[in-house]
């Protein structure tokens, strides 16, 4: 179930600003953990199985780090810049787990536009509350009224 998400759609680049952001929350579920190590075929026991997991240095099953990374993907697709967008380069720091029932709240703010090559680099970041669980820089390619 996703939260408190912005509307969907697209900003071109002539309508970006330095600053701008967008954001998402989505509670992680035991079934998005199920389904994305089917999707993935990571089906690393850390995930999914609770005995295997509690014996780890999570000391209990985390997400997998690219589903958190998944949600990034959302919001750079849906929102910011929205439909249009080519992803070039997605830079990721995980720096801490994200856990079954955990919410997570994806924040992509822009940070530098190119206009001539319709190159937008966006930081990107993921949060459980106050703790920052994934961050790292995204570079796009931005939809543009000239080429609709």
């Amino acid at each position: 179930m996703m939260l408190d998400n912005q509307p969907r759609g697209t900003i071109v680049i002539e309508d970006l600003e330095i600053g701008m952001m967008r954001s998402l929350q989505k509670r992680i579920t035991d079934q998005d953990i199920e389904l994305f190590a089917q999707v993935s075929t990571d089906r690393n026991p850390v995930h999914l199985d609770d005995d295997y997991a509690r014996d780890t240095i999570f000391e209990g099953r985390i997400a997998h780090g690219m589903l958190t990374a998944g949600l990034v993907s959302a919001v750079i697709g849906e929102q910011l810049p929205g439909h249009g967008t080519v992803y070039l380069g997605q830079t990721l720091k995980f720096m801490a787990p994200v856990r079954p029932g955990d919410l997570v709240r994806v924040e992509v703010t822009v940070e530098s536009i190119d206009h001539a090559r319709r190159r937008v680099t966006l930081a990107t970041r993921c949060l459980v509350g106050d703790t920052v669980v994934l961050k790292g820089e995204a570079v796009v390619l931005a939809p543009s009224r000239k080429f609709d």
